[in-house]
């Protein structure tokens, strides 16, 4: 006859086993990222690769630059007129592409998405002023923020992935109802803003969004001084940012950082500068770009809060140490490398260059020119 000693150690062995069950074993690898003994290293497992995705090909082999301009040829052409037309049309093949490709839903597929079929040059569908700030902000990317994107760029597929909408976006949370039952301070709720923690789900809009703050909260001194304002609330927004980028990249802390002295710079890994001027290029994307088009986006576009779908790390990483495990396609795309002439939307002129971090050199801003208006796009 079983006591009831043996039963509850029975059951405790059954918990155990049904816990060990949901976890990952098996062996992992360690790959080293610092100096021996930083504890700058990533844990992985072998077994659970990310796959990286199918990159899609260019939609045909690119013309060498010839020919009259787009914006010679097509009407109303507001950023891609400078192109020639035959690259104007690749370009334009390549995004339908990436946006709304042959096996979206009907009324969503082709260059109808974004066009009205019977004039082309007409401005009426509010995806087509979107996508012509859209193409600046990419331009923008690859222009100015080299310290994060290197060599490799970014297309409007990096974030899109044939998606209309990217499958990574955020808006500002919906704001509590005040009542002291069922309250949760804006927190406490699962979200893969904050990779699913018990964090402030405003974290992106603290951090990524108009109003944009440094996250930093480390201090020198262990009391609350002038030099030493920051508390608990302060913390707790920090950490999820950081949770946010390590879920977004699917890494751990140590991929940036020096596990014995978090703040310090001079004993963390380059990729803690990269991704500084990440953070830079996110909030340049919102601040600049996306968030200026919130009377553009309908209803159904919208947050609760009635601002637009914004980016932050996952847009374009979505899992990943580099977006599409570092394929390299912005170089197949010579339009989207470099922003148009100065203008080339009236009221929107495009933003400079990242900004330089302290005892680094940012990129130089290239020089604008005066743009043409034209055709399609």
């Amino acid at each position: 006859m079983l006591t009831l000693s043996k039963l509850t150690t029975m059951g405790a062995l059954a918990v155990a086993a049904l816990s060990l069950g949901a976890c990952d074993i098996g062996p992992k690898t360690s790959e080293q990222g610092g100096f021996r003994g930083t504890g700058i290293a990533q844990i992985s497992d072998p077994d659970n690769k990310i796959d990286p995705g199918t990159v899609p090909p260019p939609p045909y082999e690119l013309p060498p630059p010839s020919g009259p301009k787009a914006s010679e040829v097509y009407q109303n052409v507001k950023v891609l007129g400078h192109v020639s037309q035959e690259e104007f049309d690749y370009t334009m093949a390549a995004i339908t592409q990436w946006i709304v490709p042959a096996d979206a839903p009907p009324e969503q597929a082709g260059c109808n998405y974004c066009h009205n079929a019977e004039n082309l040059a007409d401005d009426s569908k509010y995806t087509k002023v979107v996508a012509r700030r859209m193409i600046q902000m990419t331009q923008n990317i690859n222009q100015n923020y080299s310290d994060h994107v290197k060599k490799t760029g970014v297309t409007c597929y990096t974030c899109h992935r044939g998606n209309a909408v990217p499958k990574y976006v955020w808006t500002d949370p919906k704001p509590s109802d005040g009542r002291l039952m069922g309250n949760k301070r804006g927190q406490n709720t699962p979200s893969p803003v904050t990779a699913y923690a018990s964090l402030p789900l405003s974290t992106a809009s603290m951090y990524l969004g108009l109003d944009a703050k440094a996250a930093r909260v480390q201090s020198k001194t262990i009391h609350p001084t002038t030099l030493n304002l920051k508390g608990t609330k302060d913390a707790e927004a920090n950490y999820a940012i950081m949770m946010h980028l390590s879920r977004s990249l699917n890494v751990n802390c140590t991929y940036c950082h020096n596990s014995r002295a978090f703040a310090q710079w001079g004993q963390s890994s380059p990729q803690r500068a990269q991704a500084w001027y990440g953070l830079q290029m996110v909030k340049n994307a919102n601040q600049e770009y996306i968030h200026p088009l919130t009377s553009v986006f309908p209803a159904n576009r919208l947050g609760p809060q009635g601002d637009p779908y914004k980016a932050n790390c996952a847009t374009c990483h979505q899992i990943q140490r580099k977006p599409l495990g570092g394929a390299q396609m912005a170089k197949d795309y010579p339009a989207l490398l470099t922003l148009g002439p100065k203008g080339a939307v009236p009221g929107a002129a495009p933003a400079g260059a990242a900004p330089a971090m302290p005892g680094m050199v940012a990129p130089a801003p290239a020089a604008a020119a005066a743009a043409p208006a034209a055709a399609g796009n």
